[in-house]
């Protein structure tokens, strides 16, 4: 029933796909309108399709359906509820049904939002985008990445389970749904990009509809990036959360893009400037998503991350050429249509400062690009197997990440168009003056190393830069009888809360990886050890059944206080043990506990112990980019600019279209 079920929500997701865009295709040409409206009902199709395609699923999950290929290499009886439902992502062919059911859903919502503007020519090729986007992912799900194949010869009555990896932490049910989320969100942002290249209308309208859908998925794509390094340190046992893996960059890559693009939107918003580099960040982004799917599906690379080897690595690849070639010789055809009309006026200005933040994101992105396709390209080109490793990385990211918290604390402060010395003065005196003490104080309590202090010190000066602002915000609220709690929203202030994470997040990473102490100890039960100023104490061993696997939990006494238990997993299909960290957390370190040997005969055992300085600030970090990320999408309070008017014809209202440059104050 499943299999039956599956199938037929696959090929009506696929047909709905296909039939919506001819449909819309051919009211465009036609000028149309009854088209449009009807090519914008098979979006709900295609979600219908998504969501019986996953209950489906979910469906043969719950129910032991081994009948199923997809159920019987990935699935056990043993397997608890949460790691059963969160199944349906942990290979490659339900990743496939995850991604369609979000950009289904996506779709959905775009449609919605437009419902009354479904005869406006960007919102119909937009949708038309959309749609070939979902029909290339169900055209998978239809062809080599079908997750209803049935299994050939006799139904096994189990299963292996999933990886168990994937099956050790409660992060799993949370960490992929957030990360597509945020990859797929950047289809519609996509969608209205080629629209509006298509149309010719490269204005400032459709910046105005997207923004909202870019914010949401940055947000989303940031606090599924955190989240997966918290799952990386709550579980593989190494005590870190970030290695430069390669499927960690395929995710990284559309974030750096995906940033420099909300911020320099603003530029063309404000100054009609940066078009081009706006739309090509916008392609960018969108095709490095893909690109990471093919980094992450393929098989061509070896990842704890990375699924087994598929077929469906040619078909990805086409696509991103595709993709890359049409966006392109669309961005060259409208080329004279896409000149600015703003320019820089002087060098020392909030929109050379966001130039300068492009410039940076974008050798960013091309370091850690090249460092993460340059072994495949030269073992596809001389067969030769090569890797590059975090040193590399380290060394050529770090003077840009030092230049990204600089332009984080300089570029909110300076007005547009030219910025007098006495304001920039002004306005980043005291944030200097923190960012020096910081160091200072970082010094007198002996901490070493220029990079660390490097960091802190910019931390300290973008973090002031940023709680200048809100305070100025709320400040002006307080003096137009509005609630402070008001003021914190907005894309600017919203903007600064972020801004505020990032310092955290910076913050927790230097002190980690700069002050962090490891070490292994060999204890029979009562003994002790110390590292960093902490003492552990190893008490006993137990092993226990849990039916899905073996468990071997150490208790070791941290502080003479509470008793943590790291452990080793043994699973039934598992060629070796997988281990579970215990980490008491604290504000301003981690003791991190791994049981590295089980007891001998003599009932000693290996502890593993490391402390890490400030390492909950990375985590505490993301969640405020998320929740800035929330402020900065809500609608703050609007103020009229003079001689504001609509200037072409746009998705947005006459009254949200951007003034002309010559009516924007100073």
């Amino acid at each position: 029933m499943s299999a039956v079920l599956g199938t037929a929500a696959v090929a009506l997701g696929l047909a709905a796909s296909i039939l919506g865009m001819a449909t819309l295709a051919i009211g465009l040409r036609r000028h149309h309108p009854g088209m449009l409206r009807a090519g914008q009902r098979y979006v709900w199709l295609v979600l219908a399709g998504a969501v019986l395609a996953t209950v489906a699923m979910q469906y043969a999950l719950l129910s032991h359906d081994f009948s199923l290929k997809y159920v019987a290499d990935n699935h056990s009886r043993s397997t608890p509820l949460l790691y059963t439902v969160t199944t349906m992502w942990s290979a490659l062919e339900g990743s496939i049904l995850l991604w369609a059911l979000v950009l289904a859903g996506y779709i959905a919502v775009m449609a919605r939002h437009f419902r009354d503007r479904a005869t406006d020519p960007i919102v119909a090729w937009a949708t038309l985008v959309a749609l070939g986007v979902a029909a290339f992912f169900f055209g998978l799900m239809a062809g080599p990445s079908n997750p209803f194949r049935l299994v050939a010869g006799a139904i096994p009555l189990d299963g292996p389970g999933p990886n168990p990896l994937l099956q050790n932490h409660p992060l799993v049910a949370f960490h992929p749904p957030m990360l597509y989320l945020g990859y797929v969100g950047f289809t519609i942002p996509f969608a209205f990009a080629l629209a509006a290249l298509i149309t010719g209308r490269l204005g400032e309208g459709w910046l105005v509809e997207t923004r909202r859908w870019t914010l949401f998925a940055w947000g989303f794509l940031t606090v599924g990036i955190v989240l997966g390094g918290w799952w990386s340190y709550e579980v593989l046992g190494w005590g870190g959360y970030w290695a430069w893996d390669p499927v960690e960059n395929a995710s990284f890559l559309p974030w750096l893009t995906a940033t420099a693009y909300v911020h320099s939107v603003m530029a063309q918003e404000r100054r009609a400037m940066l078009r081009v580099w706006n739309l090509s960040l916008l392609v960018a982004t969108f095709s490095l998503t893909i690109l990471g799917t093919f980094l992450t599906r393929s098989g061509v690379l070896d990842s704890v991350h990375a699924f087994s080897e598929s077929p469906i690595g040619p078909a990805i690849l086409a696509f991103f050429a595709l993709v890359v070639a049409v966006s392109i010789a669309l961005i060259g055809w409208r080329g004279d249509k896409l000149r600015s009309p703003g320019s820089i006026d002087a060098p020392v200005s909030r929109e050379a400062a966001f130039l300068a933040n492009n410039v940076a994101f974008a050798a960013f992105a091309f370091v850690v690009l090249l460092g993460t396709i340059f072994p495949l390209l030269a073992e596809a080109i001389n067969g030769d197997q090569l890797s590059v490793g975090a040193p590399y990385f380290n060394r050529m990211t770090a003077p840009i990440g030092f230049t990204l918290l600089f332009l984080m604390a300089v570029a909110p402060a300076l007005p547009w168009r030219k910025a007098a010395a006495e304001t920039v003065h002004h306005r980043l005196i005291w944030p200097a003056w923190a960012g020096t003490l910081t160091v200072v104080a970082c010094v007198a309590f002996g901490l070493r190393g220029l990079g660390p202090l490097l960091a802190f010190g910019l931390a300290a000066f973008a973090g002031a830069a940023a709680l200048r602002q809100l305070g100025l915000s709320v400040r002006a609220a307080r003096r137009g009888g509005e609630p402070v709690w008001r003021a914190l929203f907005g894309r600017s202030n919203g903007g600064m809360v972020v801004h505020l994470g990032v310092v955290l997040v910076a913050v927790g990473f230097a002190a980690s990886s700069s002050y962090g102490h490891r070490a292994q100890f060999r204890l029979a039960p009562g003994e002790s050890a110390s590292l960093a100023g902490h003492s552990v104490t190893y008490l006993s061993t137990t092993v226990e059944d849990k039916g899905n696997k073996k468990t071997t939990s150490a208790q070791v006494r941290v502080d003479g206080g509470k008793v943590y238990e790291p452990a080793l997993h043994q699973f039934p299909f598992g060629s070796q043990a997988i281990g579970s960290p215990s980490v008491r957390t604290g504000p301003f370190s981690d003791v991190y506990l791994t049981l590295v040997v089980p007891p001998d005969a003599a009932g000693v055992a290996v502890i593993g112990v490391n402390v890490q300085p400030l390492i909950a600030w990375l985590w505490t970090g993301g969640a405020v980019m998320g929740f800035g990320t929330f402020l900065a999408a809500w609608p703050g309070r609007r103020r009229r600019r003079p001689g504001a008017s609509a200037t072409e014809p746009a998705v947005a209202p006459p009254d949200t279209t951007r003034p002309q440059p010559a009516a924007v104050p100073s």
